[in-house]
């Protein structure tokens, strides 16, 4: 495909074509502008000469009317094709004339429909004209300005598009004196277009940036014509820049979207709707950041270093878990945040927290995993040390306070260096256990009575944890003996537990400020 002579985006009948534009956007690398392209599209009477100035301005190749076979519709329907050697990357639309014979008087729906659709996809539109029609009331031009103005006012809110006219076959009539009258002309047709409430009367140029040039004819003065069409295309290089021909648009909206973007427009369009371009934009993005965050998240999903963070972390606790897994998640949000920036502000937050839902799903297996080991290791370490604090006869006041603190504090670093950034995510159930664990390991060495630990529920782990520690610490340092520490150790504990069942676990919380 010689993108040059274009691919027919809309035909006669009005099918959008899908699979041509997807086959035009690789063919030209359109998506690679982002930001950095131009459209621009020239509507008018049928045989007025838009696709030979389109095609002398940006080097196309658009079909052109064969004079010699009299004058008929030559373009039908919707054109784009690439411009030739512009920068930014400019695309160019060809659009059928309007008041043809082959659609007749009746048939006006197609001409409003596409001149709708060149308001709202372009740019810059060029509405090409006679310059004899200035100032006459029953013009050709006359019932297309009209057209436009009545879209533009009806269903779209003030914002600066470029409306470049284009006076052909102009001869001895001083150029700015027919500026000034189609100046005039312009600004009685929209006046005398009905306003929509909201708008109260808004002004001309709130809607538009009017240019207007002038050209010889092509067949009578051929080499001054691409003189000046030079001069024209000139104008169309760094359009977008400041100072240029569309410097001052806004919202721009990155050149991968256009297919579906323009795709939606004109289903609305042909379907007689309202077309809300706010609501238009909204679509694209959510569309397109739903896009970029799957690819994000399979990204993220079969990252190497990922998959050899969750490998390793089923053999045991791995150090520098949370950190890693968080650089990781990092790098494919920031990647995430560059890619949908100019889209919508509220669709690509949400996209973003989806994603980073979705992400954060992947992980928490693993993270449970780290965690669990964290906890069975510490139950281990914990049992370790009093078997061989009894073994060796020391004093267990003195080692239950720094056995239970020493593991504790391990487990609790464990934790920190496991947490992930990203997530909200704490190691209390896992705390909570491994303290019910101990406790009952220290019931088991010291013999408390079943009834007492049958008092126990699970939610009053913690309280008795605490209220064990507190309760020992005056006993660390008056123990006489093994048998007297060991004794101290039972009784301190037993104290807890019955304090538990007789205060109520919630007495207890309030009791302890925990």
């Amino acid at each position: 495909m010689k993108m040059e002579q274009g691919m027919q985006l809309i035909d006669g009948n009005g099918k959008f074509n899908v699979d041509g534009l997807k086959d035009f956007m690789t063919a030209t690398e359109f998506a690679q502008s982002g930001l950095s392209y131009a459209i621009v599209a020239i509507i008018g009477s049928q045989s007025s000469g838009k696709s030979t100035l389109m095609n002398q301005t940006f080097h196309t190749n658009f079909e052109e009317m064969d004079a010699y076979n009299g004058r008929s519709q030559t373009t039908k329907g919707i054109w784009i094709a690439k411009c030739s050697d512009i920068d930014p990357f400019t695309i160019a639309m060809d659009f059928e004339g309007t008041d043809s014979n082959q659609r007749g008087e009746d048939d006006t729906a197609f001409e409003k429909q596409s001149t709708l659709f060149a308001l709202a996809i372009a740019d810059v539109v060029l509405i090409n004209m006679w310059y004899k029609d200035i100032g006459l009331e029953n013009a050709a031009s006359r019932p297309l300005l009209k057209t436009v103005f009545q879209v533009m006012k009806r269903l779209f809110k003030p914002r600066k598009k470029t409306l470049l006219f284009v006076l052909r076959d102009h001869s001895k009539t001083p150029l700015e004196y027919l500026k000034t009258a189609l100046l005039e002309d312009i600004e009685k047709i929209w006046a005398a277009v009905a306003e929509p409430e909201t708008l109260c009367s808004a002004p001309l140029k709130e809607f538009f940036n009017v240019e207007i040039t002038a050209l010889p004819h092509y067949e009578f003065q051929e080499e001054k014509f691409k003189e000046q069409v030079a001069q024209l295309r000139q104008r169309f290089v760094h359009s977008i820049y400041p100072g240029g021909l569309v410097g001052d648009r806004q919202e721009v909206e990155p050149a991968s979207v256009f297919p579906l973007r323009a795709e939606e427009i004109w289903k609305i369009i042909k379907d007689n709707k309202d077309l809300d371009l706010p609501a238009v934009k909204v679509m694209v993005a959510t569309v397109r950041c739903e896009e970029i965050a799957d690819e994000k998240l399979k990204c993220f999903t079969y990252d190497e270093d990922w998959l050899k963070m969750k490998e390793a972390v089923q053999d045991g606790p791995v150090s520098g878990f949370g950190g890693a897994v968080s650089s990781i998640l990092e790098t494919y949000l920031s990647e995430y945040d560059r890619e949908v920036v100019y889209f919508d502000q509220e669709v690509r937050n949400e996209k973003r927290r989806q994603l980073l839902s979705n992400a954060l799903m992947v992980v928490r297996d693993a993270y449970d995993t780290l965690l669990m080991h964290l906890y069975s290791n510490t139950v281990k370490s914990f049992k370790t040390r009093l078997e061989q604090s009894q073994n060796e006869g020391h004093e267990y006041v003195v080692d239950i306070h720094l056995y239970s603190q020493s593991c504790m504090v391990e487990f609790d670093q464990g934790c920190e260096d496991a947490a992930i950034q990203q997530s909200e995510w704490n190691a209390s159930k896992f705390r909570e256990k491994l303290i019910c664990d101990m406790l009952s390991e220290m019931m088991a060495k010291y013999k408390v009575s079943p009834e007492a630990i049958t008092l126990l529920k699970p939610e009053d782990c913690k309280s008795l944890w605490m209220n064990f520690i507190e309760k020992i610490k005056p006993m660390m340092t008056g123990a006489r003996s093994r048998q007297d520490g060991r004794r101290k150790a039972r009784e301190g504990l037993a104290a807890a537990v019955a304090e538990i069942g007789a205060v109520g676990s919630a007495a207890v919380l309030t009791l302890l400020g925990v």
